[in-house]
């Protein structure tokens, strides 16, 4: 009988290990690993993101029990005090820099996105990963919470996350949202929360289009006012000149504002972007599907373990997230496998059942239908 890889094995072939064993050497701090190294401490975070095991005595049980199928990995169980322990000590950044590696690799299977324009269009936003505040003393963001702030910039070509960061969740989004590198020709679209005249202006320097809410008390000075079509929603389309104090002095450049009122809802909304290119019902049509990025924060809250954590250190936390993250880059490169129409959290859901039965990706997301033989009446009467 042909051997056949487990699904969990299907899944991690894009993490080359030698790649990985080459960034652990290069983030290691202290004493050579005796009993467990970096790869098992990956393998089982890994596999307690893909199962939804609660605790680290958790995965060690589920890890002795598959530890035939673990050999062909390369891994093995690991002790749940040994697990904390590299948890605690060894850096995070080692899972960082294998996310952005894995990204590399899937950087040229990119595919179009709904919009007819060609620039890269990406969505900016930052989600709280909330902690115990008894626990995580550290993470304090006022007197009732504690958390992590995960950044996100979206690809909408293929629903992955090309630019993330995480840090402390008191800190303001504005902070790793100036840092993420936008390549330049792309549109990036993100809420009010992003406001910052002078990073627009940065923006628009670098040829990098945006489009974002326009706050209602914003001092500013109609330039000119353009034709619009009232059959598609808009409003208003005009260039205009934000002229307070603030604004000023920081440089904002000119802009581009539209009121649009949503056919559906009835609801009236105003835009802002540096494009004048777009129609106005694109720049709209742009905000609107910025809803992907929530979609996003959605599936990995709840189908990976981001809610009870294994440690209580920045560095443990730190190290779950970004294995999460990982997990949730393999399931999208398996995601051309799957039928039309399947989001990363409907395989997520299939995976978490399947992890270690000994099939193929293709058969697991796109099982054959089998036809349903009518069944014959069990009772008969007579008349």
């Amino acid at each position: 009988m042909s051997h056949q890889n487990t699904v969990f094995h299907e899944l991690i072939k894009p993490v080359v290990r030698q790649d990985f064993e080459q960034l652990a050497k290069v983030h290691h701090v202290g004493q050579k690993f005796r009993a467990a190294s970096r790869w098992d401490q990956f393998i089982a975070i890994l596999m307690s993101q893909f199962s939804c095991r609660q605790s680290l005595r958790d995965i060690q049980s589920n890890l002795e029990c598959q530890q035939e199928k673990l050999s062909h990995l390369g891994a093995k169980s690991i002790p749940r005090s040994t697990l904390a322990r590299i948890n605690e000590q060894q850096p995070a950044a080692l899972y960082q820099q294998l996310f952005y590696k894995l990204l590399k690799y899937y950087e040229h299977s990119k595919v179009a996105h709904k919009f007819r324009f060609k620039n890269p269009l990406y969505s900016l936003d930052a989600s709280h990963i909330d902690l115990s505040l008894s626990l995580c003393e550290w993470a304090k963001v006022h007197d009732s919470k504690a958390s992590m702030k995960l950044s996100i910039g979206l690809n909408h070509s293929n629903d992955i996350p090309e630019f993330v960061a995480v840090e402390n969740g008191k800190e303001n989004d504005m902070v790793q949202g100036r840092k993420f590198q936008f390549p330049a020709g792309s549109i990036v679209v993100f809420d009010k929360g992003y406001v910052d005249y002078q990073w627009y202006a940065n923006l628009t320097a670098q040829n990098i289009g945006f489009v974002t809410r326009f706050r209602p008390k914003s001092v500013y000075q109609v330039i000119q006012q353009h034709p619009v079509l009232e059959s598609k929603g808009i409003l208003k389309d005009e260039t205009i000149q934000l002229n307070s104090a603030h604004a000023l002095k920081r440089k904002a450049p000119v802009l581009r504002r539209i009121e649009y009122r949503d056919q559906q809802s009835g609801k009236h909304f105003s835009f802002l972007s540096n494009n004048f290119h777009l129609a106005a019902s694109t720049i709209a049509a742009i905000y609107k599907d910025r809803w992907k990025v929530e979609l996003f924060f959605k599936a990995i809250k709840q189908n990976l373990k981001l809610k009870a954590f294994l440690g209580r250190s920045r560095n443990a936390i730190q190290t779950q997230i970004w294995i999460a993250m990982i997990a949730y880059l393999l399931v999208s490169f398996a995601q051309h496998l799957g039928k039309t129409g399947w989001t990363v959290q409907r395989l997520l859901r299939i995976i978490q059942v399947n992890l270690f039965e000994r099939r193929t990706l293709k058969a697991l997301f796109s099982p054959d239908k089998i036809p349903i033989k009518q069944e014959e009446a069990q009772m008969s009467f007579l008349l």
